[in-house]
């Protein structure tokens, strides 16, 4: 089954759910037989909890995590910026193959945030997007480019975290 039409979407914001959300869609897309691959910028580390179910949905659901583990070194991107800059040449491959009915850059928001990738980029990028092939972008400060650029932008502002009551990452709830 392929789509009809693929939109763009973006996922933003403070709040929590950006990854979240961008995994139940591609759940429901795999449900309906649909192709889905998702391309995880700076999320060394690990294994999150979708890196341990993909294997049950292979072949259907792919999912590539680049990244150093850790977070981004804010005071030297330059390491950073390296491998993320060989994951934007992956990831460009991968959705210009058109063999995905959907597309996750997952982070990809926060990379151009942190100065790892540039927007021209990611501009670049979303043009190298089949028509038929569905593509989400997600991360926190989506850049104005990129949102003027997408179908549908969510934003998920945050109210009340737990994080800031002290409860650290759950193992199955954030990661």
């Amino acid at each position: 089954m392929a789509l009809e039409r693929g939109c763009i979407q973006v996922y933003t914001g403070n709040g929590k759910g950006k990854t979240t959300a961008a995994l139940g869609l591609a759940l429901r897309a795999v449900g309906r037989g649909l192709k889905v691959c998702v391309f995880q910028f700076i999320k060394g580390g690990g294994p999150y909890g979708e890196h341990l179910i993909a294997g049950n949905l292979a072949p259907l659901f792919t999912i590539i995590q680049t990244g150093r583990p850790g977070w981004v070194n804010t005071k030297d991107i330059t390491k950073d910026r390296q491998v993320a800059q060989e994951a934007l040449e992956r990831a460009k491959g991968i959705l210009a193959s058109g063999e995905y009915d959907l597309v996750v850059l997952d982070e990809i928001n926060g990379a151009v945030g942190f100065g790892l990738v540039d927007v021209e980029q990611v501009l670049e990028l979303i043009g190298l997007k089949p028509e038929k092939t569905e593509l989400v972008l997600t991360g926190r400060n989506a850049h104005e480019k990129v949102i003027e650029t997408a179908d549908l932008v969510t934003e998920m502002r945050e109210i009340k975290h737990y994080y800031k009551a002290g409860v650290p990452a759950r193992t199955g709830i954030e990661m």
